[in-house]
């Protein structure tokens, strides 16, 4: 699993923009695609030789007497369940009370913490960090968030703090399977629908699972591991800070998947929301498999508006198996869990260059590429670039210019010719590299007039 960082301070201190530019977006977890909301709370930093998630923990404001009981309930989910904590503080207001406050309540944890000073843009640096040394937190680490100055080489020091990469043997694992979806859609009813046993707490209320749970189980001789996730809401729906650590267990489990299963309530039909997060399952890539839940009790009109709704909400995910069910009744969870195999055989295999090359042909034959300023996209050939999700990287030349609808086609023809099934397929363009290019001209400015004059002698 991606290890977690938590950024912890008061407010203005520069904790979004520090997030932002370690996202390097600001749209924190949010794939580009129609119809999808943002959300910066959580999202996946991409700076540095390791990928993390990192958690803006919001800002931790004075209350009448000191820090409120409320607002140092963020300090404490962070020291519970994040990996590192970044400490940020303000190098222009100084240390203020609440930094002591915030500090005295961080070195009686055991969680590793980097002091970080933001906002030194023309400020004396010696003088900055001495004010700050008497938190006692370590050697503070001086940037600017903003401008990126420092940041390098704070994250050379932030990497070897986190947890070291989990080696796992993939046929010891077996297919690890994440049922993921909002709160109260009946993913606990279908995991205990498939095991046939009350392995998961299953209640009426929302928010009744608070971590992920990894339950390994053995069907038809296939080993597999069900993961039970926190349902996931909206950022106006997360008050407390152990709801947004359990969105980003939710994000680890789906990391840590082979398969997805995206449960939707079908009497509520499909929101905003789950096109939000079904975004970010495929931002992340897994194999996909969309449940609708409590389909037995609607009216044969409900269906239909409910099937209007997938395709005018979820057009994104045309690729992606939809099974109509009810985990409570155990109506079509056979069907569901019958496709988890063929998926997971569809993300991992392999694919020759050779093979790639020729379903690359044929695409351009059937419908070669469109012109850009009078010249034709040349496209040559094409390799695999990676596996779960399957990437193919295709090099030719002006792939910058190839318009979307060109690359949707090539991807929806890679994928029939490849039986991708229910598996995001991932396009990489690369164009065809200049050998000669970055090579200096040794010739100096006196050899090129002189080769000028005898090519002019020559001619005449």
């Amino acid at each position: 699993m991606l290890p977690v960082v938590a950024l912890i301070g008061r407010p203005n201190v520069g904790k979004s923009t520090f997030f932002n530019y370690l996202t390097k977006s600001r749209d924190a977890l949010v794939a580009d695609y129609p119809g999808l909301t943002r959300d910066r709370q959580y999202g996946r930093a991409r700076r540095g030789t390791r990928d993390f998630f990192v958690v803006d923990t919001g800002g931790i404001v004075e209350a009448a007497e000191g820090i409120g009981t409320e607002a140092m309930k963020q300090v404490r989910f962070a020291l519970e369940d994040a990996d590192v904590l970044v400490f940020l503080v303000d190098a222009r207001d100084g240390l203020m009370p609440d930094d002591q406050a915030i500090a005295d309540r961080l070195r009686r944890g055991n969680k590793p913490v980097l002091l970080v000073v933001n906002k030194i843009d023309g400020t004396d640096t010696a003088v900055v960090g001495a004010e700050f040394h008497a938190l006692g937190l370590g050697e503070p680490h001086l940037v600017s968030a903003a401008h990126g100055t420092g940041v390098d080489l704070l994250l050379e020091h932030l990497e070897p703090l986190l947890p070291p990469a989990e080696a796992e043997a993939e046929s010891e694992a077996g297919i690890r399977v994440a049922v993921v979806g909002r709160p109260n859609v009946g993913k606990s009813t279908l995991i205990n629908r498939i095991l046939g046993e009350e392995r998961v707490v299953v209640y009426d209320q929302p928010g009744t699972t608070r971590d992920s749970i990894f339950i390994p189980f053995e069907r038809r001789g296939e080993r597999y591991v069900l993961i039970d996730t926190a349902g996931i809401r909206r950022r106006a729906r997360i008050p407390e800070g152990i709801e947004k650590f359990s969105v980003i267990k939710a994000f680890q489990a789906i990391e840590k998947a082979h398969v997805v299963i995206y449960l939707i309530d079908a009497r509520e039909g499909v929101t905003d929301q789950d096109a939000n997060l079904l975004g970010m399952v495929l931002e992340i890539g897994r194999g996909l498999l969309i449940g609708l839940n409590k389909w037995d009790g609607l009216s044969p009109e409900q269906r239909e508006r409910v099937k209007r709704q997938i395709e005018l909400k979820l057009p994104f995910l045309e690729f992606a198996e939809k099974y109509f069910l009810s985990a409570l009744h155990g109506t079509g969870v056979g069907l569901l869990l019958d496709a988890v195999e063929p998926v997971y055989r569809a993300a991992m295999q392999d694919f020759s260059a050779s093979r790639l090359t020729q379903i690359l042909q044929q695409c351009l034959a059937a419908h070669p590429p469109p012109l850009v300023r009078g010249r034709r996209i040349k496209l040559k050939f094409a390799h695999q670039g990676g596996r779960n999700p399957p990437a193919i990287v295709i090099h030719g030349n002006q792939t910058e210019a190839i318009p979307g609808a060109y690359k949707r086609y090539l991807g929806n023809e890679f994928r029939k010719a490849l039986h991708l099934r229910s598996v995001p397929l991932k396009l990489e363009f690369r164009g065809s590299e200049n050998p000669f290019a970055g090579r200096r001209n040794d010739l100096t400015e006196r050899q090129i007039r002189k080769r000028r004059r005898l090519l002019r002698h020559v001619k005449r």
